[in-house]
């Protein structure tokens, strides 16, 4: 199985090269992401499953035009300038806690290490942990639980240490 601290460093090093496919076959767990344009295709699963299932990453669409309450909130001092955004590494659903019964990972207000793991992202039925890899206070968290989240997509800041 592939940890997602690999993951991540993959698409980062795919990213930064000519290469516009990699496939990787690890303990029965197939990864493969693929760079056509400017669509990042991020691809696990158990070598016995059946069909492939790709997800791809497509930039968003234009954003809606802004409330007048987020045009008042624009037009003060930006404020987030000096936190550092937790980022998904990859699509899929963004979960608070480990089940429904058990409490939040993290919380406003809640003081993190590196190590500390802030949410669960499920892509293709796999459950993946996502850690901080920062040390600090958590500020905003900006997903709702179950949301569908993006490659790339904001989902904390954090006021670093």
């Amino acid at each position: 199985m592939f940890k997602l601290s690999e993951i991540k460093e993959l698409i980062k090093l795919v990213d930064g090269t000519s290469v516009h496919e990699l496939e990787i076959e690890n303990d029965g767990a197939r990864l493969m992401i693929r760079k056509p344009g400017k669509t990042e295709v991020v691809n696990v699963q158990a070598a016995s499953a059946i069909p492939t299932y790709t997800q791809a990453y497509q930039p968003q669409a234009a954003a809606p035009a802004p409330s007048p309450q987020a045009s008042a909130q624009a037009s003060q001092p930006a404020a987030t300038e000096n936190y550092h955004q937790i980022v998904s590494p990859m699509v899929g659903t963004f979960y608070r806690a480990s089940s429904p019964e058990k409490g939040a990972y993290v919380n406003v207000g809640d003081r993190i290490n590196e190590k500390s793991i802030v949410c669960i992202l499920e892509a293709m039925k796999l459950m993946n942990e996502l850690e901080a890899e920062v040390r600090g206070e958590i500020v905003d968290i900006l997903v709702e639980n179950g949301q569908l989240v993006e490659f790339g997509q904001p989902l904390f800041l954090v006021k670093p240490e």
